[in-house]
């Protein structure tokens, strides 16, 4: 059995964090409208956490999906530059987060997460039921699949976006979240505008380097003891990984928290059924059958996803053309982006969205 730390540990962190949180105030979403409120639906009988900010004069939605082992939360410096302009709707996805089943209640509270929550819930049959007039929802997406692969969050997203009558919309995807907004848009060519993919790229299988990533995913997930959120300063390890320059102290324990709050199953099935060879290599083909406009955000620094493997997926977009006319580079920005650089972020998406509305 694993040993907790003593109690000295437990208390000299507890100090650090609450001395952490005077120094570094982080953004409280419940205090400012434009985040909107903490909600919960059930979408297949899964509890689904998600933000809805106020309607603005813009008939788009802009739709925010996170990578692996994040949440909602790193959303929230780019909605707060953008949710005047366009209502913003975020989102844990199914076994990362808050979207998890039993664990209302009991999850550590961080300073970046929002604190205000009601339940509304929507029964897996609700789910199941005809979608509501002018939703491109394709029979195949009336009963989603088992499973972690992009295709089956797309359809997780589908169907939220179903039963939050939600019907024109833009995806911003980072990382992961990136290939399911490419899979959602394919799947709902009526319902999605467009797509943003950030940090996202891909479409080259590297047998080695992905057996690798594997292999440390894995390693990350599977030993993960819960007195590690105990350990002195383990959180600011956090705060350079993956990044140009040092995060916050709040932003992390973010880190720490999710990748703590991660279920284990979503959290292996994601990485593992998304780094197959066969799905590596359906992706291209994903974008190369997609009728709306594609823009790819990479950053310029960022080693997990170089930007040259966002320009090779970006290439196979009719709107690539001859040089990359899809894609920007965010130059002094890691892994990310919209953490690090969240005002380049957010001008991006304007300008982006201010060429095709």
């Amino acid at each position: 059995m694993e040993t907790a730390p003593s109690e000295l540990i437990i208390e000299k962190e507890a100090t650090f964090a609450a001395n952490c949180s005077r120094q570094f105030p982080a953004v409280d979403a419940t205090e400012d409208i434009r985040f909107g409120m903490v909600k919960t639906i059930d979408i297949q009988g899964f509890p689904h956490r998600y933000e809805l900010s106020a309607p603005t004069a813009s008939p788009i939605v802009l739709v925010f999906i996170h990578g692996w082992l994040l949440s909602r939360a790193y959303w929230q410096p780019v909605i707060e530059r953008l949710s005047s302009v366009y209502q913003c709707l975020s989102y844990d996805l199914r076994g990362f987060g808050q979207s998890q089943a039993g664990l209302e209640g009991e999850e550590e509270r961080s300073p970046i997460s929002a604190n205000l929550e009601t339940r509304e819930t929507v029964g897996a049959a609700t789910a199941k039921g005809p979608a509501p007039l002018g939703l491109d929802l394709k029979p195949r997406l009336v009963d989603p699949p088992a499973g972690y692969t992009p295709l089956a969050y797309a359809q997780d997203l589908s169907l939220l976006l179903q039963q939050l009558e939600i019907r024109n919309v833009w995806l911003v995807g980072h990382s992961l979240g990136g290939s399911i907004a490419l899979w959602a848009a394919d799947q709902s060519p009526q319902t999605v505008a467009g797509v943003v993919c950030i940090n996202s790229g891909g479409g080259i299988y590297l047998k080695e380097e992905f057996e690798r990533f594997r292999t440390a995913g894995q390693l990350l997930v599977k030993l993960r003891p819960r007195w590690l959120t105990y350990l002195p300063f383990i959180d600011l390890s956090l705060t350079r990984l993956n990044v140009m320059r040092p995060l916050t102290p709040a932003w992390g324990r973010q880190r720490l928290l999710d990748l703590m709050a991660a279920d284990p199953e979503a959290a292996l099935g994601a990485l593992m059924e998304s780094t197959t060879e066969a799905e590596v290599h359906r992706l291209p083909q994903v974008v190369a059958r997609l009728p709306q406009p594609v823009h790819f955000i990479a950053g310029a620094d960022d080693m997990m996803m170089e930007p040259k493997y966002v320009h090779h997926l970006a290439s196979f977009h009719p709107s690539f053309e001859c040089c990359g006319n899809n894609v920007s580079e965010i130059a002094d920005c890691g892994h990310l982006a919209m953490v690090e650089q969240p005002e380049a972020i957010a001008n991006e998406i304007q300008a982006i969205l201010a060429k095709h509305l």
